[in-house]
């Protein structure tokens, strides 16, 4: 195939075969979730659970789609395309992540037969830490939505050649719907048959590039060693493609990047997900039985590092690609010039060298990556919105209907607040998405990962103790987000020195000089340690009710009674 020959013709045609295909698509997701609407949605457990009857195999293919999005699909070959594999790391410690959460986290969750994972907190510490966590969570998932659709909208805005504004608000209405109507059990099963879409479109790019390459399979290998691109370090690319490496530390340092410190977050990240992300607990609670959201879970993380893996080396091959068959768009996106991302080089492939038809479904699998996301977001928000928060504290005496009703309202709004979260991330410019998504999401955290370990691994504190360390977690994410945006900066140095306050001035001065020197990366580490740490210390100092009952509420009170 000649690719210079395969562009000129990609970009003369009219693409009706694509447009069909993708409509298609639309309407067979579009029909399940109006489907699961009218037959199987009658009460709340049912459109949040599911009526918990959820096989392993389906579930663990659930949990692929939902984390394989599209930001596997675009970010991490855009990552993978720009610099190298460091943020891979992040992906390899989810192995001890599961096997944890598989031993310790579950039995919390199976037990008490609960919908969301913060029920579990109102037990152990009271309503107002539920609140918190709550709250916590659907931030992230603000943040989660808002960057999934952004991406989505970049493909779309690339095939259709509509504003990416358009396309975020149309996209985002779409998802919306099919969510909106089919619940749960829509979100399951689009997800199992999206996540093999998804991966078919990346299987079909990879063999375009391969069959282009003049020496096949061994050029990506041979150009991706020469140029550094499988490296686990830093990799900058300069104006002119001039490529510096900069070589990764593995030494413990809150102040920069290093591979072990990757690691920890690693570690943190999935421990975080496993224990506190209701996309998560949602599913373990739809399962059938405890054995098979263990087996769903062992599922997922099998057959997610590989993938993560795959998409990354998607990017590498795109890179050597362009090596090969260079454009100036494509140089653009390597280096980030006149305004081009690296996340549209993938889109910028598919329609420019994949031929008509093929490239209508690998953008079919595009969306299905990110649809495979939005919807479980969707769904879990809602669940959040409506059992802790609405028939928590707002209306706590309506029967079931009612709350079924106010489930697809509460569907609907976080599908309206997706569209302008997604907006303000086209606005935002930054490193990569991929950067940005994990550096976003640990500002978010609000350290609940550090008082869910407080609450499974001891017997101490309650709400009076846990509101210190909230206080304290989000005091310090507040300041970690006012660096981000700039607000505090070495200007408010500069601006400290200027004041004659003697001893107090250096004072100041000096940890907030250590504070602008802190890598974002780590807030979420800090923020979960700052939580338990606080909760914990003042847990000994504040006496819990010694009346409380915490049996089946840490690891040290369960009384072995069967999970189902």
């Amino acid at each position: 195939m000649d690719p210079a020959g395969a562009a000129e013709a990609a970009q003369v045609t009219v693409r009706g075969l694509d447009i069909f295909v993708i409509l298609l698509y639309f309407g067979a997701i579009t029909a399940a979730g109006i489907y699961f609407a009218m037959k199987k949605n009658k009460t709340t457990e049912d459109y949040f659970l599911g009526g918990r009857n959820f096989p392993a195999w389906a579930i663990g293919l659930s949990m692929v789609g939902t984390s394989i999005s599209s930001v596997s699909f675009l970010a991490y070959p855009a990552d993978a395309y720009k610099t190298a594999y460091l943020r891979l790391l992040l992906t390899f410690t989810l192995p001890v992540g599961v096997l944890v959460a598989s031993i310790f986290f579950l039995p919390f969750f199976r037990r008490g037969r609960v919908t969301t994972a913060y029920e579990y907190l109102e037990g152990r510490f009271g309503s107002g830490t539920r609140l918190y966590a709550a709250i916590a969570f659907l931030i992230t998932q603000v943040i989660r939505l808002g960057m999934i659709l952004y991406l989505l909208s970049v493909l779309v805005s690339h095939l259709t050649g509509l504003n990416t504004y358009t396309c975020i608000v149309l996209g985002g209405l779409f998802v919306a719907l099919y969510t909106v109507l089919g619940g749960i059990e829509a979100v399951v099963w689009t997800d199992v048959a999206q996540t093999f879409v998804l991966l078919f479109g990346g299987f079909v790019c990879l063999y375009f590039i391969v069959d282009a390459l003049p020496g096949g399979f061994g050029d990506i290998i041979r150009v991706g060693m020469a140029d550094n691109k499988f490296s686990f370090s830093e990799v900058e690319i300069g104006t002119g493609g001039a490529i510096t490496v900069l070589p990764m530390d593995w030494d413990l340092s809150f102040y920069k990047k290093t591979g072990t410190m990757l690691l920890l977050v690693g570690l943190t990240n999935w421990l975080f997900e496993y224990s506190t992300n209701q996309n998560i607990v949602q599913r373990y609670c739809a399962s059938r039985s405890a054995k098979d959201a263990r087996k769903a879970m062992w599922i997922c993380c099998v057959a997610s590092i590989p993938i993560w893996g795959y998409f990354m080396f998607l990017g590498t091959a795109l890179y050597v690609f362009y090596q090969a068959f260079p454009t100036q768009e494509s140089l653009d996106m390597l280096v980030g010039a006149n305004g081009k991302a690296a996340e549209g080089i993938l889109p910028y492939f598919i329609l420019n060298v994949l031929p008509p038809g093929i490239s209508g479904l690998v953008i079919a699998a595009v969306m299905a990556a990110a649809m495979s996301s939005l919807d479980s977001s969707i769904s879990s928000v809602s669940t959040v919105g409506v059992v802790d928060i609405y028939r928590r504290h707002i209306k706590t005496d309506a029967d079931d209907a009612h709350y079924l009703k106010a489930a697809r309202y509460f569907a609907a709004a976080a599908g309206v607040t997706m569209i302008l979260s997604a907006i303000l991330f086209k606005m935002y410019e930054g490193k990569t998405l991929q950067d940005t998504a994990t550096t976003l999401t640990a500002l978010a955290a609000g350290g609940l990962l550090g008082l869910y370990l407080l609450g499974f691994f001891t017997k101490l504190g309650d709400g009076r103790a846990i509101f210190s360390g909230i206080v304290c977690t989000v005091a310090f994410s507040l300041f970690c987000s006012l660096m981000k945006v700039g607000v505090i900066s070495p200007d408010t140095v500069a601006a400290i020195e200027n004041l004659e306050w003697g001893f107090l001035t250096q004072a100041l001065k000096y940890p907030l000089e250590k504070m602008l020197e802190f890598e974002l990366y780590y807030t979420g580490i800090i923020g979960h340690i700052i939580m338990f740490s606080v909760g914990f210390i003042a847990a000994l100092f504040i006496p819990a009710d010694k009346k409380r009952d915490l049996t089946n509420l840490t690891v040290w009170t369960q009384d072995g009674s069967p999970l189902d």
